[in-house]
């Protein structure tokens, strides 16, 4: 296989999608190589199969703000491939959402369900609508139409939507009402619901924790203890605060958090008693974390506008707020201070410049796709549980993730690993995610 004449023909056929064409050019480059030992891939054109969405779904959504102005949003859906199971994956909210982003989050949410073990093919979707700033019964009215708009695309085997950045237990509480509504049925279309019709325990932490669990598998490898290492968190949301609130859990020191308007940094670590007052801020108050650093001036420093990574000493980074925040100056700077594991809880936070100083360098470095994979996978867990009417306990879920992100760093370590010892975690996590689908597809025919 050309891989420069395949992504050159993306690039002339989506020239404005700058984030998929970023995706999809870093599992090519890296599965090249096994890709043209199956001659058949290529017979069957599968690699172009893979790469572009089953179908993309696109549409207005109307709806009425508390002034009673009717306000219009874009809303999409796309489902990327279901070679493997029903299409899976989350709903944004936010007013950057478009559709590039959406199509690398759908291709990004196929290799990582693959890895996942479980039955679920790769989807995503959205809207530029932001919740932020709105009622709740803006919000509501938003859902309801978004979904009014959606509900024909989606079903328990067909495709699962969850939660994502701006759509959280709430959101997904007003979309599954209207969709019960719409479709007179009681059924686990969505997952990330709430725990009294259908949620599964500890599903908000889910994605924080599979992403700690993956991290000790990783510094295992070198036989490094987490307790006692600082680490940087970007973000503050549920990755975030579950990251921050399982590394806390095993004695680690959290010394950063961040959301859009800036980032706190805490050279120390934040105390236990602090992180609750960060916890609160952001999920009781839907605050700021620039609130926590007014109110101690003397143990935090604010960065307004800007991400923590060059200005904090850690051991570790976990960077869990969004897309291309980690740059090749943010990744030196983090090298030049110690810096020797990186395992990203967001989808590709890291941009190719920084994901190649992280190799170059030779540290511990996990995708996404394999590192935040726990969120899906307590999604699929929560599938599971609504299938047999059933709810199994936080220990059990929590029992079977770790279990889960253990068989996920397993084949990381079996088709990254190179002479030396040393783990390419994205060459092992995009082969062997890639191969499961597409022996799936070849399979099944042409479709």
């Amino acid at each position: 296989m050309n891989v420069k004449l395949f992504l050159d023909d993306l690039r002339v056929r989506f020239p404005n999608e700058p984030e998929y064409l970023q995706a999809v050019e870093e599992v090519v480059t890296s599965i090249a190589d096994v890709y043209d030992t199956y001659p058949v891939f290529e017979r069957y054109n599968l690699l172009e199969r893979l790469c572009i969405p089953d179908r993309v779904i696109m549409f207005r959504v109307s709806w009425v703000d508390d002034n009673g102005k009717v306000r219009n949003n874009m809303g999409y859906r796309v489902q990327h491939n279901n070679a493997i199971g029903p299409y899976k994956g989350g709903i944004r909210f936010h007013s950057s959402v478009n559709l590039s982003i959406l199509k690398f989050l759908a291709f990004e949410q196929t290799f990582k369900n693959s890895l996942t073990t479980l039955a679920m093919g790769g989807a995503k979707g959205g809207s530029d609508f932001s919740p932020r700033g709105k009622s709740d019964m803006e919000v509501m009215r938003f859902c309801q139409a978004f979904v009014n708009e959606l509900w024909r695309q989606i079903g328990p085997d067909t495709d699962v939507p969850a939660g994502d950045i701006g759509v959280g237990g709430r959101e997904v509480g007003y979309m599954y009402g209207w969709y019960k509504k719409m479709t007179r049925e009681f059924t686990g279309t969505f997952t990330g619901k709430g725990l009294d019709f259908g949620g599964s325990l500890i599903r908000p932490e889910a994605t924080g924790y599979g992403n700690v669990y993956f991290l000790l598998n990783m510094l295992a490898t070198r036989g490094i203890s987490l307790e006692g290492k600082k680490v940087a968190v970007s973000g503050s949301g549920n990755v975030a605060l579950y990251t921050a609130q399982k590394l806390l859990s095993l004695g680690a020191k959290v010394v950063s958090f961040s959301d859009s308007d800036g980032s706190i940094v805490i050279p120390e670590g934040v105390s236990q008693e602090q992180f609750d007052e960060i916890f609160e801020i952001k999920t009781l108050y839907r605050g700021r974390v620039s609130e926590f650093a007014e109110r101690h001036p003397d143990t935090c420093t604010y960065y307004r506008r800007e991400r923590p990574w060059r200005h904090v000493a850690c051991d570790i980074a976990m960077p869990s707020a969004t897309q291309n925040e980690l740059d090749g100056d943010d990744a030196r700077a983090l090298l030049q201070a110690g810096c020797f594991a990186v395992s990203e809880g967001a989808n590709m936070p890291s941009t190719p410049e920084a994901v190649d100083e992280f190799q170059k360098a030779r540290i511990l470095y996990a995708p996404g796709k394999a590192a935040n994979a726990g969120g899906v996978s307590v999604s699929g867990l929560e599938m599971a549980q609504n299938s047999q009417k059933i709810r199994w306990t936080a220990e059990d879920v929590d029992c079977r993730l770790r279990d889960i992100m253990a068989d996920i760093h397993s084949q990381c370590v079996e088709y990254g690993k190179e002479d030396g010892g040393y783990v390419d975690y994205v060459r092992g996590a995009n082969t062997a995610a890639f191969l499961k689908v597409a022996r799936a597809m070849i399979a099944q025919g042409i479709m």
